[in-house]
C-alpha cells in the first residue's frame, strides 16, 4: 500500500489505445493502482474488455470496466475493435472509428463528474487519446499522457535536443535503415482518418499535465535523466510493468496446453520460441523465408504463427515444411500462453518482433533475442537491445526490409547454438533479467508515480 499520503483513495480513469500491446500493460497499471486501494475505471470497447485476462480476485472490486461501443465505419471488418483484428491497410479506418469514441467518453466523464463521489481525480490517456485529454480539460481533471515505450526511443523520436539526439544515437547503436525511415514518414503523413499520428500525439501532449513512460532509471540510466520533461510537461517513470507470474496475460490457466506439453518433452535450453506479435503479420513470402530459415538453422523451434490474411491455409507454409521438421518443430496458429512458454526450461532463445511488451517478457526470463522488427518502435527497440549485446537482428534489405532464409538461419545459430556468441548474449540477457525481475524497483516506481499524482499542483 502507498502510505506516503494518508488522503482518501484516488479515482483514476485509464484509457488504453485499442491494441493489446497497450490494453494489457494498462490492465497491469490498473491492478497496481487497485492493489494500493485506489479505484480505477478502465475504459475500452466491449470486445476488447471481454478478451482481457481476469483481474486478480483481491483487487477486482476496485477495478470497474467501462465499455464504450466502437462506432461503425464503412470498410472496417465487423467486430474489429483492436488493431490485431484489422489488416494493416485498414488501420486508418480503425483510427477513424476510434475517434468516434470521443463523444461517448465525454458523456461517461460528465456523468462521473455529476456524482461527487465518483468524480475522477486523474485521467490516464494513452498516446493517441487527444479527445480523452480534451474531455479531462473540459471537466478540470488533470491528465497523464501515457507513453508505453523506452526512454531512449522516445527521446530519439520526440522533441529531442541535440544532446538527446547524440545520446540516442550512441545508446541505440545504429541509425535506422531506409525502409524503416520511409515507413515512419508514411505513418506521420497518413490522414485518411482525419488526423495524422503526429497530430494525435501533439494534441494529447498539449492537453496533458504529466507524461508517464514505461521505463525506470535502473533500466535506462543514461536516457531517463535526459527525458525529465516532454513538451514542457514533467516525465514520470512507471517502471517496466513486468507481468505477474501468478496469473493474467499469456499464462496457461490449467497448464494443459498443447505447446507446453510439446515443450515438456524437449531437453533444457534447446528450443527457439518464435512469436512476432499480434498486429502486423508477415507477407506470405516472408513467412516462407522465416520457415526455411528455421529449417536451415537445425534447431528445435516452437512457432506462434499469425497467418497472413487472404492466404489459403495450404499455402501459408512452404510445401512439406511441417513434415520435414516434425521431429523438432511445432507451428501453432491459435493462442499460445506466451508467459508460460517463456518461463519453460526448454526455451533457449526468443525470436521476436521486439515490441516493448515482448522484449520485457523475454528478458524477464533471461532469454537472448533473435530480432525481426516489423513496424513502429520495434526497430529502435531492436537496435537498443543489439547495442546491449543481448542478441542480433536478422539481416534485412536496406531498401524494402525483406530478409532471406540464410540470414534467419545465421541469426538463430549465433544466438541459440554457437557457444561463444551465445555465452555473451545469455550473460547480458541475465544482467537485464536482474532489472526486469526486480519487483521492488517497479513497485517503487508505481509508488513514486502515485505520490506525484497526490502532490501535483498546476
Amino acid at each position: 500500500m502507498d502510505n506516503s499520503y494518508p488522503s482518501s483513495p484516488l479515482h483514476v480513469v485509464i484509457c488504453p489505445w485499442l491494441a493489446f500491446g497497450h490494453l494489457l500493460p494498462c490492465l497491469d497499471i490498473a491492478e497496481r493502482l487497485a492493489s494500493r486501494g485506489h479505484r480505477v475505471s478502465y475504459v475500452s470497447t466491449p470486445r476488447n474488455i471481454a478478451r482481457l485476462p481476469p483481474v486478480r480476485h483481491a483487487v477486482a472490486p476496485l477495478v470497474d470496466f467501462v465499455a464504450l461501443p466502437l462506432p461503425h465505419v464503412e470498410g472496417l471488418p465487423e467486430g474489429a475493435e483492436s488493431t490485431n483484428d484489422v489488416p494493416y491497410e485498414k488501420f486508418e479506418l480503425h483510427r477513424k472509428a476510434f475517434d468516434g469514441l470521443g463523444a461517448s467518453f465525454s458523456e461517461f466523464l460528465a456523468a462521473a463528474c455529476a456524482d461527487e463521489g465518483k468524480k475522477p481525480d486523474w485521467i490516464i490517456a494513452d498516446v493517441y487519446h487527444h479527445w480523452a485529454a480534451a474531455a479531462a480539460n473540459e471537466h478540470k481533471i488533470p491528465c497523464v499522457m501515457l507513453l508505453l515505450g523506452a526512454a531512449t526511443v522516445i527521446a530519439g523520436w520526440l522533441g529531442r535536443s541535440p544532446e538527446q539526439a547524440a545520446a540516442e544515437q550512441e545508446l541505440s547503436g545504429a541509425r535506422p535503415p531506409l525502409f524503416e525511415t520511409e515507413r515512419m514518414k508514411l505513418m506521420s503523413t497518413q490522414r485518411a482518418s482525419g488526423m495524422t499520428v503526429a497530430e494525435r500525439f501533439s494534441l494529447t501532449l498539449m492537453r496533458c499535465n504529466l507524461v508517464a513512460i514505461r521505463s525506470c532509471l535502473e533500466w535506462e540510466p543514461d536516457s531517463v535523466p535526459l527525458l525529465t520533461t516532454l513538451g514542457g510537461k514533467p516525465v514520470v517513470p512507471l517502471g517496466l510493468l513486468p507481468p505477474s507470474l501468478k496469473g493474467g496475460r499469456g499464462i496457461s490457466k490449467n497448464g494443459d496446453d498443447a505447446a507446453l506439453r510439446w515443450l515438456n518433452e524437449k531437453p533444457a535450453k534447446s528450443v527457439v520460441y518464435v512469436a512476432l506479435g499480434s498486429e502486423v503479420p508477415l507477407r506470405a513470402d516472408q513467412v516462407h523465408e522465416l520457415a526455411l530459415g528455421l529449417e536451415l538453422a537445425g534447431t528445435r523451434f516452437l512457432w506462434a504463427l499469425r497467418k497472413p490474411s487472404g492466404v489459403p491455409d495450404a499455402d501459408v507454409l512452404p510445401s512439406g515444411f511441417e513434415e520435414r521438421t516434425r521431429d523438432r518443430g511445432l507451428v501453432v496458429t491459435g493462442w499460445v500462453p506466451q508467459i508460460s512458454v517463456l518461463a519453460h526450461g526448454a526455451v533457449a532463445a526468443f525470436l521476436t518482433h521486439c515490441g516493448w511488451n515482448s522484449t520485457i517478457e523475454g528478458l524477464l526470463f533471461g532469454h537472448p533475442l533473435i530480432m525481426l522488427p516489423i513496424f513502429g518502435d520495434q526497430g529502435p527497440n531492436a537496435r537498443l537491445m543489439e547495442a546491449r549485446k543481448i542478441g542480433v537482428q536478422v539481416p534485412r534489405n536496406e531498401n524494402d526490409g525483406s530478409f532471406n532464409r540464410d540470414g534467419v538461419a545465421a541469426a538463430v545459430q549465433a544466438v541459440a547454438v554457437e557457444d561463444e556468441s551465445r555465452r555473451i548474449f545469455v550473460g547480458n540477457a541475465k544482467k537485464m533479467q536482474e532489472i526486469v525481475a526486480d519487483s521492488e524497483c517497479h513497485e517503487r516506481c508505481i509508488d513514486d508515480f502515485i505520490q506525484k499524482l497526490r502532490s501535483y499542483e498546476e
